[in-house]
């Protein structure tokens, strides 16, 4: 009996500790940059609790690596640090996060592509929509909610139309040299200290990223003329 007792004393605990977890996941920035489920700026919680649930180290290194932020466990994007969390709490968030271990990627449905003729004559093809009516000149509500979003937070650095200023360079130039969406919403959400670029995570989300890094694209492409573009 009294076995019995300390099994279900210990399940109530974890189940207390797995609660507190998930809470304290959702109100902060995490989902910023990780889904529960699926490849986003940073690994899934499903895949990194498949990694680490098993070692008995890895609350340890994980919990200090939350609160002080790091690379190259996953890759060179940098996890920006959380010093405002205890170690308890950090503890607690990785408790939920392997309870996850037996989610699986999300299935991602067939993409559709869109195809632009640019006005150098050649063709161009995304994976989203530029245009409401599939040509100019109005623009989506993604395309325009990131012109907004980019005219509100991005442009006092990277300048007007996302043409450069003197503090960051030319969007357009690095999405035209090869910078997919996964790196730029990288960049965007862990910043970079060393350039004086903030991180943007817990304040701005990935669907904000997103639809910044589609208006910039269609900018790059001159899909999108400068100043604020036609829409519904």
């Amino acid at each position: 009996m009294r076995i019995l007792i300390s099994m279900l004393a210990v399940t109530v605990v974890a189940a207390q500790q797995t609660s507190v977890g998930e809470k304290l996941v959702n109100q902060g920035d995490c989902f910023s940059c990780h889904a529960q489920n699926g490849q986003s700026v940073g690994p899934s919680f499903a895949a990194i609790a498949r990694r680490y649930s098993g070692q008995p180290s890895s609350i340890s290194q994980l919990s200090a690596q939350i609160r002080k932020g790091g690379s190259g466990d996953w890759g060179d994007v940098a996890m920006p640090p959380h010093p405002e969390l205890t170690d308890s709490q950090a503890r607690q968030m990785l408790s939920w996060i392997f309870s996850l271990k037996g989610g699986s990627p999300a299935a991602k449905p067939g993409a559709q592509v869109y195809t632009y003729k640019l006005k150098n004559g050649s063709t161009r093809q995304l994976d989203f929509p530029v245009y409401t009516d599939g040509k100019a000149p109005n623009v989506t509500k993604d395309i325009f909610k990131g012109y907004a979003l980019y005219n509100s937070y991005c442009y006092r650095c990277h300048g007007t139309d996302a043409t450069g200023g003197e503090l960051a360079p030319d969007l357009r130039m690095s999405l035209v040299t090869g910078m997919s969406q996964r790196t730029f919403l990288s960049v965007a959400m862990a910043g970079k200290q060393d350039k004086g670029m903030p991180s943007w995570a817990g304040f701005l989300s990935q669907e904000d990223m997103i639809k910044v890094y589609r208006y910039v694209k269609g900018r790059s492409l001159d899909l999108v003329p400068s100043g604020r573009p036609s829409s519904e």
